[in-house]
């Protein structure tokens, strides 16, 4: 059995089907071994083989443990600082209609894993069960996304959060608790995810995030398969380096309020 691609959380990818059935990834596990280090090589070419696949481990565990520490580090910090904003909102949302401060929503983490998600409601009490009378009128016609740029849901004050993603606040939390990362691809909800392509699935190899690189790039103003496309790059070529790039270039695009609807 030959190996041609890649992995995808646990499951593999040969010749273009996905391969789940632990025996079969045993199987190429086996057959990578024994091309690149294992019967028929010399034992310094194994050793050579062990030791750099050791040293990958503990160089993706160490990106792995400095990623979660500046998660928490971040959300807690943030989280203090913008309290006050919070309960401001929060009364104001109360206010308006005297509905739940919050919205709950099922999104989709890492290797598919559903995971609570919250927001502040920036939409009328019953916004999800008038969506599918809406679902015609979106402005991105050709996309698995709803997007609708004058969304008679929404409340005034949703207006308002929405534009300057005050409603996403909320979602430090889950960064706390270890759901989701500062950096990473927005979470889709379930019904989005069962119309992904295998190519679209690779947003579910990571942790999803608060920001990402098609949200400092215009938001919701980028097209579904550019978003897979900026996601899939980000995943290929992650670094702190590059996730700190992308957390400066996030206070402009929140403030400028572009591609928020």
């Amino acid at each position: 059995m030959t190996p041609v691609s890649e992995s995808s959380g646990s499951k593999l990818l040969y010749r273009n089907q996905v391969i789940s059935d632990p025996q079969e990834r045993i199987e190429m596990m086996e057959a990578l071994y024994r091309q690149y280090g294992g019967t028929g090589r010399s034992v310094q070419n194994r050793m050579r083989f062990i030791r750099k696949k050791y040293a990958w481990i503990g160089v993706v565990g160490f990106a792995r443990f400095v990623k979660r520490a500046l998660d928490i580090l971040i959300s807690g910090y943030v989280l203090v600082m913008v309290l006050p904003l919070m309960v401001l909102v929060a009364f104001l949302i109360k206010l308006t209609d005297g509905g739940p401060i919050f919205f709950w929503q099922k999104r989709v983490g890492k290797w598919g894993k559903e995971f609570p998600f919250p927001k502040f409601r920036s939409m009328i009490v019953n916004a999800e069960a008038l969506k599918t009378s809406i679902l015609n009128q979106s402005d991105l016609q050709d996309s698995i996304t709803f997007k609708m740029k004058r969304d008679p849901r929404i409340t005034w004050i949703g207006r308002i959060i929405r534009k300057y993603s005050i409603d996403e606040l909320p979602q430090l939390w889950s960064v706390l608790k270890g759901d989701m990362s500062i950096v990473g691809p927005r979470p889709p909800v379930p019904a989005e995810v069962a119309k992904y392509s295998l190519q679209d699935r690779r947003r579910l190899d990571v942790k999803p995030g608060l920001t990402c690189t098609w949200q400092i790039s215009g938001r919701s103003d980028i097209p579904f398969d550019q978003q897979v496309k900026l996601d899939t790059e980000y995943i290929e070529s992650q670094s702190l380096l590059l996730d700190i790039r992308i957390l400066f270039k996030t206070i402009p695009a929140v403030l400028s309020g572009r591609g928020a609807y």
